[in-house]
C-alpha cells in the first residue's frame, strides 16, 4: 500500500529509498497512525504531491482504529480509504492479496491498446468499454492474475513505451495488431506532463521545503521574500492552506499540521 501511494506520479528509482525509509520508520498503519501528519510530510521529503503523504496517513489511523491494523482486502472498503482511487486499490488487491483484479496503469492501456486494439495510444481517458475490456485478459486462475498485472505493466515501461518502442524485442510482437498493420500512427496521442519549472508545485515544494526544514512555524512574510512571483506565492500558500498540508497559526505564521 505504501509502494502503491508513492508510486503515483514518481518514478520507482525516487521511491525505493523513500519506501525503505518510511517502512523502517513506520512498519505497521498502526505506527503511522501515532505519528503527526507534519512527521509524514517531512519523510515524504522531495517525493512531489505531498497530499499523498497526508492521506496515507489518514488511511493508516482507519486502517488502525476500524481494521485492527490490517489493510483491508475488498475493493469496497480499500477504495474508500483517502487517497485510494481504483487503480491503487486494484495494485494493493493484486499484488498483497493475489487476486484477480486488473491492474491499469498507463503502461498497460498503452500495451491493451497497441496488441489488441491496433492503437498507438489509448484515449485520455478510461472508458467502461476499456475497463472491461481489461478485465476480461486476466487470468482466472489466482496465481497467474498478480503475474500478469506485473508483466503487461513491466511489458509497457520497458519494452512497449510510448516514444521508441522496442517492437523487435517484444516477445508478443507476432501478435500485436499495432505491430503487424505497420505501426500506424493515427490514432490518439500521448500525454504531455505540465512544465514543473517556474510552475505553482515548484513554488508549493518550496514553501514546504522551507517548512520540513523548520521545528517552529513560520512568518508568512518571511516565505513570501524568496519567492519570485507573489501572486505564485499567495495561489500556493492559499492551495496548501486549504489541502491542509500546512496551516495558519495566530502571528500570520503558517506550519506543518501537527495533529
Amino acid at each position: 500500500m505504501v509502494s502503491e501511494f508513492m508510486l503515483q506520479q514518481t518514478p520507482v528509482n525516487r521511491v525505493l529509498p523513500a519506501w525503505v525509509e518510511w517502512m523502517t520508520t513506520w512498519p505497521t498503519p498502526n505506527a503511522l497512525a501515532t505519528a503527526t501528519p507534519a512527521d509524514a510530510i517531512r519523510l515524504w521529503a522531495n517525493l512531489g504531491y505531498p497530499r499523498r503523504a497526508v492521506r496515507l496517513h489518514r488511511s493508516a489511523q482507519i486502517i488502525a482504529t476500524q481494521f485492527d491494523n490490517q489493510v483491508p482486502q475488498t475493493f469496497e472498503q480499500l477504495i474508500a480509504l483517502p487517497g485510494v482511487g481504483e487503480y491503487t486499490a486494484n495494485a494493493i488487491l493484486a499484488f498483497a492479496f493475489d487476486q484477480p483484479t486488473f491492474v491499469m496503469d498507463i503502461n498497460v492501456r498503452r500495451v491493451i491498446s497497441r496488441a489488441w486494439l491496433g492503437q498507438a495510444h489509448p484515449a485520455n481517458s478510461l472508458s467502461a468499454v476499456e475497463r472491461a475490456f481489461a478485465q476480461s485478459l486476466v487470468p482466472k486462475n489466482p496465481a497467474r492474475a498478480p503475474l500478469w498485472a506485473a508483466a503487461s505493466m513491466e511489458l509497457g515501461a520497458l519494452v512497449c513505451t510510448a516514444q521508441n518502442p522496442q517492437c523487435t524485442k517484444c516477445p508478443i510482437r507476432k501478435n500485436c495488431l499495432w505491430f503487424t498493420s505497420g505501426q500506424p500512427q493515427n490514432v490518439g496521442r500521448p500525454r504531455t506532463q505540465a512544465k514543473y519549472e517556474g510552475s505553482d508545485r515548484q513554488e508549493r515544494g518550496r514553501i514546504l521545503r522551507e517548512l520540513r526544514s523548520s521545528d517552529v512555524a513560520l512568518p508568512i512574510k518571511q516565505l513570501r521574500k524568496s519567492a519570485k512571483n507573489e501572486q505564485q506565492f499567495d495561489r500556493a500558500l492559499q492551495s496548501l492552506i486549504k489541502e491542509e498540508l500546512i496551516i495558519d497559526v495566530p502571528r500570520g505564521k503558517v506550519s506543518l499540521p501537527e495533529s
